[in-house]
């Protein structure tokens, strides 16, 4: 671009060069003025022999204002077939459009102006270029070509369409709305919720889709805080903007924020693994793959990778900015592609968010990709900040009277819906439409959508039960060793069975699912049954262990091929005709659950039970259930306080195994984090690994021991082999050990293992609860050895922190006895 001024004396105008413009290209040289000259000519030189001067009979004036027409934004359509020699190319140079719209055809008119008009006089609120204020005397392009002083043509462009608000009678100005930046929008983010205004924090204008560095830069916030208020209010606020201004886009930032694209029983998985999103990383930054690994392997987080290789990374033209709809949209393609060249479509579709990405963007889409957002933001912290925006947001109704805390309230109100319909489709429409106060209303449990199931805490003998239901009626059932399934039959008579994790595993029991609908009452037309389904040898009548149950095939089993057979042992019934039962008390649940079925041996059984208050009979009971093959008992109040609580250890449900009769201690299920070379007869193998459990609340595993006994060869040959491909480069960001533990390999957490221990103990070495038992230790465990890997459950689902804490309490030693545990480092 040249200045007008370089050549003035040209045009014989001294008032007019400041007004005008123009671009030498190979074949021309255009000149635009402003309205300020509305009575002057236009000229148009070329360079080119052959081409023919443009008309210039109309004046700007006459292009601007038709005769009794007021000025209107014209409508702009993209296009890739713009014209070569177009005016748009000048324009274009100096930046005098914005993003996407920078491709506008113009076509072939005969005034100058039209292509001003045509892609100039539209709303560029979203321009980084254009909106300045007022006050500002020069306007700089990318070339630092100077377009002049506020008399210029930006002038006229800026009063009338580069502002936001009511439009004036006159004109169709709008009133202009302060912009800000995406880093001056966090600022406000972070604010204390009771003094956050959310109209002040959206850079976008209202019915604009949210732009994905919104959502990126408020996880980026919360993952440098540590405290549960002030990440709660942070996520809170961001949603509440969103509410104010694109209630539309809430559903999808909700998801994002969970880090999910669908619910759990919709199986939508994005399938996608780290070699194709480092080629994707490479391909979109030009760099070698070698590159991205090496960098990876040092950095330890593909995220931290991705924002440096983006942000070094020039590009010839800025792309369309992301939105959040645009990346929540592409994981759900990712995730539904399949059959051939489903990788390398994955791989594209990552590739192209990654190119439009940028500042911390890059960081948290593979993040999001590779479902480990671990920022310290869990799912329940998630819905408490729901409940809190729409008690901030509400415009439906007030909260209920007597209700002295309105956000704690909300608060139980969202995660007692949640855990009935885990489902952000249902709960996110059901709030916008009525409010958080009637959402138990609006969003009821119904078959085809798994709840969470309810979970017992551990007890250490008989005789703690009678103390914890004193004067209370319980009843004891036998605690099967099977896979815990929940089997929902709806009006139309079709079947879906979920596991203890939401996953569908219809496919995974045919068997079952004929059998259900074989002895199921014809009174009972929809229901959803509680159960476990255990291995049965039909022939001996004999329950099997659950190692036999685990060899069975995962997914499309055939009738005709099944080896293991299964029988369902049902212990509840959450649904029936129509009813949610989960409110009732267990002996009206328990009365409906047998009136609706025919028992068949071998087939459908309800859980043997008795109820009794009697310590000789009870221990009699357990001793029973230990020779039928089970773990032991599960012990539940009958008639008070019963009802069903999904997703929740209950101290209403207490479980007794008959590890606790052979004194040879409790039960958790702990997740392989790290592992130390085999010496000796285990060189080649790993000879110990490194145990954590789960924290939900800082979304963190914390180390509780160091196993190396209770396997047999085959068992360390087969583990040490799958944890091989688990093997990364340095420990988790969100791993939790003490400095002095040297493992000689870390590894991806994916794994779990149910592990039996004599004892727990205070430890100055592992973190597992660490600040609940002792300011400054954790608690381990002493002479753990592997019972068997957990197939049906996830690391998040091992046992918690807070489970750890009050397993040690219920000990029955003497705890101020305990030695320090230092032989676990």
């Amino acid at each position: 671009m040249l200045s007008l001024r370089s050549c003035c004396y040209s045009f014989k105008q001294p008032s007019f060069y400041n007004h005008l413009h123009f671009t030498l290209k190979p074949s021309s040289i255009f000149l635009i003025a402003s309205p300020k000259t509305l009575n002057k000519p236009l000229f148009f030189f070329s360079s080119n022999p052959n081409s023919r001067t443009m008309s210039t009979q109309r004046s700007l004036f006459d292009v601007l204002m038709p005769k009794n027409k007021k000025r209107k934004t014209p409508s702009v359509e993209t296009s890739s077939k713009t014209p070569k020699d177009s005016i748009l190319e000048p324009i274009e140079d100096t930046h005098l459009v914005t993003g996407s719209k920078s491709k506008t055809p113009i076509g072939n008119q005969d005034s100058i102006l039209k292509p001003i008009e045509d892609t100039l006089l539209v709303t560029v609120s979203k321009s980084e270029d254009l909106v300045k204020k007022r006050k500002t005397p020069d306007v700089e392009t990318s070339s630092k070509t100077p377009i002049g002083n506020q008399d210029s043509i930006l002038k006229p462009i800026e009063d009338t369409h580069l502002v936001n608000g009511s439009k004036s009678e006159e004109l169709g100005v709008v009133k202009k709305r302060k912009m800000i930046s995406p880093n001056e929008s966090i600022v406000e983010i972070k604010k204390k919720a009771a003094n956050f205004d959310p109209k002040k924090a959206a850079y976008w204008g209202d019915g604009e889709r949210v732009p994905f560095m919104f959502v990126a830069k408020a996880l980026d916030a919360i993952s440098k805080e540590s405290g549960r208020i002030v990440i709660t209010e942070i996520v809170t606020n961001m949603l509440r903007t969103v509410i104010q201004t694109t209630p539309e886009d809430l559903l999808p930032v909700v998801y994002l924020a969970a880090n999910k694209i669908a619910a759990a029983h919709d199986g939508m998985e994005l399938g996608i693994g780290d070699a194709s999103i480092i080629k994707a990383l490479a391909e979109a930054c030009g760099a070698k793959e070698a590159h991205v690994k090496k960098q990876y392997k040092e950095l330890g987080d593909l995220g931290l990778v991705a924002k440096a290789s983006r942000s070094s990374q020039p590009l010839m033209r800025k792309p369309e900015a992301l939105t959040v709809v645009k990346v929540f949209d592409t994981f759900r393609i990712i995730a539904k592609e399949s059959g051939k060249d489903s990788q390398e479509k994955k791989k594209n579709y990552i590739k192209s968010l990654l190119v439009a990405a940028t500042d911390c963007e890059p960081q948290y889409l593979i993040r999001l990709l590779q479902t480990k957002l671990r920022i310290g933001l869990a799912e329940q912290t998630l819905l408490v900040a729901i409940a809190h925006a729409f008690v901030y947001s509400d415009k439906h109704s007030s909260p209920p009277a007597g209700v002295d805390s309105p956000l704690e309230e909300a608060a139980k109100i969202v995660k007692q819906v949640y855990s009935v319909i885990p489902v952000y489709e249902k709960i996110v429409p059901a709030l916008l439409a009525d409010g958080v106060w009637k959402l138990a209303e609006t969003c009821s449990f119904s078959p085809g959508v798994p709840v969470g199931p309810m979970l017992a805490k551990p007890t250490k003998g008989v005789s703690e039960i009678l103390d914890k239901f004193q004067d209370m009626e319980f009843t004891c059932e036998y605690k099967y060793d099977g896979e815990r399934a929940q089997i929902h039959y709806m009006e139309d008579g079709s079947v879906e069975i979920y596991s203890r994790n939401a996953e569908r595993n219809t496919g995974k029991f045919p068997d079952v699912v004929a059998a259900i609908s074989r002895l199921k009452k014809p009174s009972a037309t929809s229901f959803v049954l509680d159960c476990e389904l255990v291995a049965y040898d039909r022939q001996k009548q004999k329950i099997l262990p659950f190692q036999i149950l685990s060899t069975r095939a995962r997914k499309n089993v055939v009738v005709s091929e099944i080896k293991v057979n299964v029988c369902i042992y049902a212990f509840d019934i959450l649904y029936l005709n129509g009813q949610p039962l989960l409110q009732e008390q267990l002996n009206v649940r328990r009365e409906h659950l047998y009136k609706s079925f025919e028992e068949e041996p071998g087939y459908f059984q309800y859980a043997t039970a008795v109820t009794s208050n009697d310590l000789e009979e009870i221990t009699k009971f357990l001793e029973d259930a230990v020779n039928a093959s089970c773990e032991g008992l599960i012990i539940k109040t009958l008639s008070r306080d019963a009802t069903y609580e999904p997703s929740k250890r209950s101290n209403n449900w207490l479980k007794l195994k008959k590890d606790y009769m052979e004194s040879v201690g409790d039960s958790l299920d702990l997740v392989p984090i790290a592992a130390f070379h085999g010496r000796g007869k285990r060189t080649g193998v790993y000879g110990a690994f490194l145990l954590a459990c789960y924290d939900s609340n800082n979304e963190e595993f914390q180390s509780i021991c160091k196993i190396g006994t209770g396997f047999s060869e085959a068992m360390l040959e087969e583990r040490s082999s799958s944890l091989r491909s688990k093997v990364i480069p340095k420990p988790k960001s969100y791993y939790r050990y003490a400095e002095t533990i040297n493992p000689d390999v870390w590894f991806e957490p994916t794994e779990v293992w149910e592990v039996k221990a004599a004892d727990l103990t205070i430890s100055p070495v592992h973190c597992a609860a660490q600040g609940i038992m002792d300011p400054g230790k954790g608690i381990s465990l002493r002479f753990p050895r592997l019972m068997r890997v957990r197939e049906d459950k996830n690391p998040e689902q091992a046992s918690s922190a807070e489970m750890v804490a009050d397993m040690y309490s219920t000990q029955k030693h003497n705890h101020k006895n305990d030695q320090d545990d230092n032989d676990e480092a």
